[in-house]
């Protein structure tokens, strides 16, 4: 089965349709969470997935929005733009954001937003946090977003650290021998000095994993957060990837 893979779409439409562009087909989508927040089209980007064959769970910005978390735990620019989505989402995006899952189980695969220790709100940045996931979690891979940072860790059972990998692009990597978390990297926002839109296929059949980046219209996307008066510095950080 081929998979597309996205995480963290916060709302941009242009992005996200440049990955569906660039993607080809798939069997199906699974969205690692964060669909909404910092962008100007969260109703579209949840119709947009609404209309695909897909899988998804819940991220932090997703329950800000519902106001299932405490906005003070937030910057103030993202609790502006959750307010703003809190504001002009539809009764039907509110219900479908409101019927995620926190972890879904997926064949072999476990998709948590933030680490599936703390599924909504931990960050894998670090390998001697991804080392204590792997306890929390039954399956072989593991899918996580968040960090807005592609990476792959590796377990080492016979260590008490892992190993973390930078995904080379469009080059198939075969997952064997040991457990593996997975971040995919972000569509909407990423943070890694790379401004093109993040995702990756999954071929379960294979084993493989190929992260992809792809060039969207940045300049779209930021005149319509500037339309919706949302924070300049959301939209500024769009063409640095930060």
């Amino acid at each position: 089965m081929r998979v597309l893979v996205v995480s963290d779409i916060h709302s941009n439409l242009p992005a996200l349709e440049a990955v569906l562009r660039d993607a080809g087909s798939f069997d199906v989508l699974w969205s690692l969470g964060d669909v909404v927040g910092y962008g100007a089209e969260p109703n579209e980007c949840i119709a947009r997935l609404q209309g695909l064959e897909h899988r998804a769970i819940a991220g932090n910005h997703d329950w800000g929005a519902l106001g299932k978390l405490d906005l003070e735990d937030f910057n103030v620019d993202a609790r502006r733009s959750n307010l703003w989505t809190r504001e002009v989402l539809t009764s039907q995006a509110w219900s479908y954001l409101d019927a995620l899952p926190q972890v879904l189980v997926e064949g072999n695969w476990t998709l948590a937003h933030g680490s599936p220790r703390h599924p909504i709100w931990e960050y894998l940045i670090y390998t001697s946090t991804a080392k204590q996931s792997f306890g929390h979690f039954d399956t072989p891979f593991c899918l996580v977003g968040h960090t807005h940072v592609p990476v792959i860790f590796r377990d080492i059972p016979d260590r008490r650290d892992c190993l973390a990998m930078q995904p080379e692009e469009r080059s198939p990597f075969p997952l064997t021998e040991g457990r593996y978390i997975v971040n995919p990297g972000s569509v909407g926002q990423p943070r890694d000095g790379d401004p093109r839109a993040a995702y990756m296929l999954l071929d379960t059949d294979e084993a493989t994993i190929e992260h992809r980046r792809v060039a969207y219209d940045i300049a779209a996307a930021q005149r319509r957060m500037r339309a919706a008066s949302l924070p300049t510095r959301n939209s500024a950080r769009l063409e640095l990837g930060w």
